[in-house]
């Protein structure tokens, strides 16, 4: 599925935003995870909402989404600098997926950037000044904060403004094969370097070494065409698997002709449907915090590798600025180096800053920054110029490496992803034929049905610990503890009359809910009383704090008592439902069961594999279990057997 806009993408919305030119902003939003959105008054159209969702879908939503009450501080920046100016214009900066919405102001135009790439980010930008952004980075090239220089990332090679010419120029020293040059060095991305393959009848594993002259000018066609076709036309689409959209393009691809096909009105309207539908996957998944982990990285990863595919596109731009301007370089450089022998630091210092090209000098060094195509050249004045060029190219060609090292890196993660969803799959597959049981009012709490019957409930926590005493403790009742420090109350409701079985089974679940249970012990200790013995009313100087009871009197102790307990599938008042309690009593009543005891195996797989055998969802198995790890000692009735 798609994860992220092309730049193809990109420029489509931008050629359906050109309806926006001549209207006025009105309101910005700014909330949550990146959305921005921006309702602009159009001319007899009424408001338009342009989103820009979660710093990676920027379209022209069909209804305006929820949004906060208070604005937040970039909103309310925002809405002071641009609230009701013109939009001016509407581009993408070269053929990147950068959106440049230029706005008049009382001064001079501001410019709205949206970068929808490297994680995102939207900014103010005014006389190339960062007036604020919702995203602060630095780079060793690039500052991205209030109050810095504003610079476009190094742009690459722009296929919508190349002629035949310029396309064979940017492939022709290409190793690679001839879908990875497109995706690359004609930097048409992946999916759309796989379509011009497609349309031009050649093979996407050929070398690109391996093609004509004319097999290459029909490849160029067929990209032009591609390209024309998405600026000007345009077929917006969305595609299905079995009812699910699982891409969306601003023209229609045959790379996806196996899939159903549906066309829309606008690429954004096509757009606004599929990220909905990404939304509410998202939200129904299962949470996997190794996934989350996997997807953070690889969202680093791809940054780096812009970065990287970034600065080698700008170290060749400057080693090639220094042979467009030859002449130029050589003189500075022959100047400079004769003065550097004959004049001290700072004279030197004096005399290049003179020169209008110049932009700084570092004797100390032997470096000069020259300005060279409107881009700061450094230059090694003890050198000539073809020997600069050639450390320019070296340091390009070694960012490159670094890329494609990178680029290694990422699929190694994204391989590691994939393997993680699959298991993810197959486990949300499980997930869907466990049913919850009826739930009864007592599951607030920790609780099980002794052998005659009788319902006995423990608290989870300091509140439910309160809770349980204060509500449902009752003069018919008997109070148990386990002799362990902060162990749970337990309640054995109508207890007065308990027998030796029933007395002993609580005790045994409050010993075993305690904290003896993480300390691995193999046995212990616990007592009951009735409960005007149990007060939450301390003597002068005492202290009882939340959760906690004093008793009175004397305790009825029970010794000897396993720390042991069993998870079994019983009836209760006609309902199915999977109890935890002793094992003594999990043996006389559940077919099915597993004995369960502390131990060092991790808690979460064998949480998961028991609530796969009971066929019940994971909350609810995890809610009745003890604390701590566990191992299984013993198991009954399940198919394997």
């Amino acid at each position: 599925m798609k994860k992220e806009m092309s730049t193809f993408d990109v420029r489509a919305v931008v050629e359906e935003m050109q309806e926006l030119v001549g209207s006025y902003v009105d309101k910005v939003f700014h909330w949550g995870d990146g959305n921005v959105l921006l309702r602009i008054n159009v001319q007899g159209q009424g408001k338009r909402e342009l989103f820009f969702k979660k710093k990676k879908w920027l379209y022209l939503a069909q209804e305006k989404p929820e949004t906060p009450q208070m604005p937040s501080s970039f909103a309310s920046y925002a809405r002071k600098q641009i609230g009701n100016s013109r939009i001016n214009a509407v581009t993408q900066v070269g053929f990147d997926r950068i959106v440049d919405v230029e706005l008049s102001s009382r001064e001079s135009p501001i410019h709205l950037i949206f970068e929808i790439f490297g994680g995102g980010n939207v900014l103010l930008v005014t006389e190339g000044k960062i007036l604020n952004c919702i995203v602060q980075k630095s780079w060793r090239h690039r500052q991205v904060r209030p109050g810095a220089e504003h610079s476009m990332p190094a742009g690459r090679f722009d296929p919508t403004q190349a002629d035949e010419g310029g396309f064979l120029a940017a492939v022709k020293d290409s190793d690679s094969d001839l879908v990875r040059t497109l995706a690359t060095a004609a930097n048409l991305g992946g999916q759309y370097a796989e379509e011009v393959c497609l349309r031009s009848g050649i093979g996407k594993n050929t070398m690109l070494s391996e093609l004509d002259a004319q097999a290459l000018s029909v490849v160029y066609r067929e990209m032009r065409a591609l390209i024309d076709e998405v600026i000007g036309t345009r077929s917006p689409t969305v595609y299905k698997d079995d009812e699910k959209m699982v891409d969306v393009s601003p023209v229609l691809l045959r790379s996806n002709a196996s899939l159903e096909q549906e066309m829309r009105d606008s690429f954004s309207i096509a757009l606004d449907e599929y990220v909905s539908q990404l939304q509410d996957d998202e939200e129904k998944a299962i949470v996997d915090p190794q996934i989350q982990k996997l997807e953070r990285r690889i969202e680093s990863q791809r940054e780096t590798i812009h970065n990287y595919q970034e600065e080698a596109v700008a170290f060749k731009a400057k080693a090639d600025s220094i042979y467009t301007n030859y002449q130029q370089v050589t003189e500075l450089l022959k100047v400079l180096d004769e003065q550097s022998r004959k004049l001290d630091w700072d004279k030197l210092k004096a005399g290049a800053m003179k020169i209008p090209f110049v932009r700084s000098i570092d004797p100390s060094k032997n470096t000069v920054v020259a300005i060279l195509d409107e881009m700061d050249v450094p230059l090694d004045y003890r050198e000539g110029p073809d020997s600069n060029a050639s450390i320019l190219y070296q340091k390009g060609k070694d960012i490159g490496e670094k890329s494609k090292r990178a680029e290694t890196a990422l699929k190694e993660t994204e391989l590691q992803r994939d393997r993680r969803l699959k298991g993810l799959a197959k486990k949300e597959a499980e997930r869907s034929d466990a049913k919850p049981t009826k739930q009864f009012w007592f599951e607030r709490y920790k609780w099980f049905v002794t052998s005659s019957g009788k319902l006995v409930m423990g608290g989870r926590d300091a509140k439910t610990n309160d809770q349980l005493v204060k509500k449902h403790l009752k003069e018919s009742d008997v109070y148990v503890h386990a002799d362990v420090h902060g162990a749970p109350s337990i309640v054995i409701k109508d207890g007065r009359d308990a027998g030796e079985d029933d007395l002993r089974e609580a005790a045994t679940f409050a010993l075993a809910q305690s904290k003896a249970w993480t300390s691995c012990f193999a046995e212990g200790a616990a007592y009951w009383v009735t409960p005007d013995q149990v007060s939450k009313t301390p003597q002068p100087g005492e202290f009882v704090p939340r959760g906690a009871f004093i008793v009175r009197g004397k305790r009825n102790y029970l010794y000897h008592l396993p720390v042991e307990l069993a998870v079994g599938e019983v009836e209760y008042e006609g309902a199915r439902k999977i109890m935890c309690a002793p094992a003594s009593l999990i043996r006389k009543r559940a077919q099915r069961y597993v004995v369960i005891r502390p131990s060092k195996e991790k808690r979460g797989k064998q949480v998961a594999n028991l609530a796969r055998e009971f066929q019940v969802p994971e909350e609810e198995l995890g809610r009745i279990l003890p604390p701590g790890n566990f191992d299984v000692a013993e198991r009954k009735g399940f198919k394997e057997e």
